[in-house]
């Protein structure tokens, strides 16, 4: 019987390499004793070990939906996707997400509580900074408070002011006391403002990180180039030599650039530009399920909404298939009326969506004493696909005789004038790393942005108990039954998820989807690499 072993195939994966074709390999492995078909085996699986190796080398151009002469290298101020980008490509974070949106170490070696309150952080050894200033605990402490200082205007600064004590106990260890027991810390640094740098930074003309690329480059509302950094800590990363990234706010000149070869990745296609690239052997499609969502909100203190049934009713009409492979072009998916993505290690998979049901939607309509009313909707442009959502609800209403009128507003206003404060409205809301965030900035009853004007005490202790608790078990089964809650409670119905598309040059290699958006959660030049 023919035998061989990991050895071999990585013999003939160098004997590939080298060029060797598969014409003259077979001779030689049938010449050595091993059957023909055993040899095409072995040539096949060493092929295709090979492929999936990463190569060196190599640059790309890559284009975003936007760019601003706002754009900075400060990653405490990062607001915009070409912000993202940089700062993921020139510093590191203490830990990252992966594809459960499960905190893992990155500059971190541990980050360990007893009391999800009191946080101690080992740092890795070994890091330096592009100036090559090695990485310590005043870089730690000094970047977490800078978010602290309301003059610095970090966009996380509401978040970061849980952190009432961070200190340095030794040159790689850094001690953080929350204002309460807080487990979702690990996570929450892993968040793209959440970046080290360096000890006493204020100018970030330049970009002085730990990041697997070195700043070349910086034109706000221009364009950035990185180049390789040869000192990066992780061993054999990043691939590339070098990238280069720009905005092009067009989405049908964004996929001719890349179907022109003049670009290798093209950020955010939209579904109406997925027939430009359809079927096209050069090119890589990568969807991302990341939480991205628009969402009908219903005000439960106000009527309709505030007539029993009506929201429940809505929810019934509202055709999500119809939504999904019509509207999304099958770039999305179903949703259940919670925010919870289905990426995510708490997400309630035992949660069914709503089932498409007029008949059961009259009946509600109905029992509250609204069927064949006039019922506003007010939707905009900058809801995304809300007015094409609107539409699709208000066909299926006029089907049982239920009369909903969209009023279509200007995008300019609209998060401030009807955001929040009409009766039934859209919304549009952007991926979050944990429950904790999603539930509590949309949710509980003191909420920020409590769309639907929901309140339930009963929610609001489960959310505080949550968040304390290191057990992530028992932590599931909180959030499964929030999950709930808010499926079934609340005047917010999400009928789908809006997926990221991302398109590759088929040739580029690595991307995969991250919890925390597109392009790997931006985080993509450390990762791919240029196939031969």
């Amino acid at each position: 019987m023919d035998k061989w072993n990991g050895r071999d195939s990585d013999q003939v994966a160098r004997m590939i390499r080298h060029g060797v074709s598969r014409r003259d390999m077979l001779r030689m492995l049938t010449a050595g004793g091993l059957a023909l078909t055993s040899a095409g085996a072995l040539f096949a699986s060493a092929s295709r070990a090979l492929a999936q190796e990463p190569l060196r080398g190599g640059s790309i151009r890559v284009a975003g939906i936007t760019s601003s002469n706002a754009d900075t290298l400060d990653p405490a101020k990062g607001s915009n996707q070409a912000d993202y980008v940089r700062a993921c490509a020139f510093y590191n974070r203490l830990t990252v997400l992966d594809g459960s949106g499960l905190p893992q170490s990155e500059l971190a070696e541990s980050v360990e509580s007893d009391d999800a309150q009191t946080w101690t952080i080992k740092l890795k050894s070994g890091v330096t900074f592009h100036d090559g200033k090695s990485l310590t605990s005043a870089d730690v402490v000094y970047s977490l408070k800078r978010h602290l200082d309301e003059a610095v205007g970090s966009k996380v600064n509401s978040m970061a002011k849980q952190m009432t004590a961070i200190q340095a106990v030794d040159d790689l260890t850094v001690e953080i006391g929350l204002e309460a027991p807080n487990a979702d810390l690990p996570t929450i640094l892993a968040l793209h403002h959440f970046m080290i740098v360096a000890d006493g930074t204020t100018d970030f003309a330049k970009a002085n990180g730990t990041g697997p690329f070195i700043c070349e480059v910086f034109e706000p509302g221009v364009r950035s180039v990185g180049v390789r950094n040869p000192n990066y800590f992780k061993e054999g990363k990043p691939y590339l030599d070098s990238f280069e990234f720009f905005g092009i706010p067009d989405d049908s000149a964004r996929v001719n650039a890349l179907l022109s070869g003049d670009i290798q990745l093209a950020s955010a296609v939209k579904p109406q530009y997925m027939r430009m690239i359809d079927n096209n052997p050069d090119v890589t499609l990568v969807r991302t399920n990341a939480g991205l969502y628009t969402n009908l909100n219903i005000r439960l203190d106000l009527d309709p909404g505030a007539k029993a049934g009506f929201a429940e009713g809505v929810k019934h009409l509202l055709n999500r298939e119809l939504i999904v492979n019509s509207i999304l072009q099958g770039t999305g998916e179903v949703g259940n009326d919670q925010p919870i993505p289905p990426s995510s290690f708490y997400y309630n998979a035992d949660l069914a969506p709503k089932p498409f049901d007029p008949d059961r939607a009259r009946f509600l309509f109905e029992q509250a004493g609204l069927l064949g009313q006039n019922i506003p909707i007010v939707a905009s442009d900058a809801a995304s696909l809300s007015v094409e959502m609107a539409t699709v609800l208000q066909q299926a209403g006029a089907e049982i005789g239920m009369n909903f009128e969209i009023q279509r507003v200007p995008s300019d206003g609209y998060w401030s004038n009807y955001w929040l404060k009409s009766p039934v409205h859209f919304g549009n809301i952007n991926p979050r790393p944990t429950p904790d965030a999603y539930f509590s900035l949309l949710y509980a009853s003191d909420a920020p942005w409590n769309e639907s004007q929901y309140k339930s005490e009963t929610f609001d202790k489960m959310l505080l108990e949550a968040r304390g608790l290191l057990d992530r078990e028992r932590r599931k089964e909180i959030y499964h039954e929030m999950q709930a809650m808010v499926a079934n409670e609340a005047g917010t119905i999400i009928p789908a998820r809006l997926g990221v598309v991302d398109a590759a040059a088929s040739k580029l290699k690595g991307l995969e989807p991250n919890p925390l958006g597109g392009m790997m959660g931006y985080t993509f030049a450390e990762h791919v690499w240029l196939e031969a």
